[in-house]
């Protein structure tokens, strides 16, 4: 199943706008990037958020939210949102403002 483009038009533009964005396709789906940082994407139905380790436990404790899990194996630090929990705009705008927060935190990857 090809990654929800209504998904991907909605993040666009509340990444594009900042520097450092990238857009990649991966992994069947979209990828977001800030400074060679994959930030956020699309995949499937789902909103996918690098929410980083501190506080992943929280974001998975939220409502509509599950682990990032695409292979058998969950990655830490990441959690796959369903449609209903960035059905608002204001939810979407709060898990991209959550993730790119955290995006900023690390080190720029040289290309």
């Amino acid at each position: 199943m090809p990654y929800n483009e209504q998904t991907a038009n909605r993040v666009r533009p509340l990444m594009r706008r900042r520097k450092g964005f990238e857009e990649k396709k991966m992994f069947g789906g979209v990828g977001f990037l800030l400074n060679g940082n994959m930030c956020c994407g699309a995949w499937k139905e789902f909103l996918v958020l690098r929410v980083g380790r501190e506080i992943y436990e929280d974001a998975l404790s939220q409502r509509h939210a599950k682990e990032f899990d695409i292979t058998g194996r969950s990655m830490t630090g990441w959690v796959m949102i369903e449609p209903a929990g960035f059905e608002s705009v204001d939810d979407l705008k709060g898990w991209v403002s959550l993730v790119v927060e955290f995006t900023r935190s690390l080190p720029t990857k040289e290309k």
